[in-house]
């Protein structure tokens, strides 16, 4: 006997997977009434969530290198207010010396 169901798997677009993920988190259905739904495994469903609800911080942090950058960008910012406070002392030096 031949099977008639073919044994090619479904591939989801990222959209889709968050879609019905996002629906399994907000729980107004159970996750088999999503799964019947969108014609998926209960199992897919749950997985989805899960990886939403382990990633959803990753989205509040702070890029791995935006510390580091964020970081030189004040020490370079205090070095050129150094600079401008010397300047500034030594202009006001010099005006009160030529009477300005």
């Amino acid at each position: 006997m031949s099977k008639t169901k073919s044994n090619k798997r479904r591939r989801h677009s990222g959209a889709f997977k968050a879609k019905v993920a996002m629906e399994a988190m907000i729980g107004v259905k159970t996750v088999g009434q999503i799964a019947r739904e969108y014609q998926i495994h209960p199992v897919q469903v749950t997985q989805w969530k899960g990886v939403i609800r382990d990633r959803l911080p990753e989205l509040f942090e702070p890029p791995a290198g935006q510390d580091q950058d964020t970081q030189r960008l004040v020490a370079q910012l205090h070095e050129k207010i150094g600079e401008l406070t010397v300047e500034l002392d030594w202009l006001k030096k010099k005006s009160k010396q030529l009477g300005l």
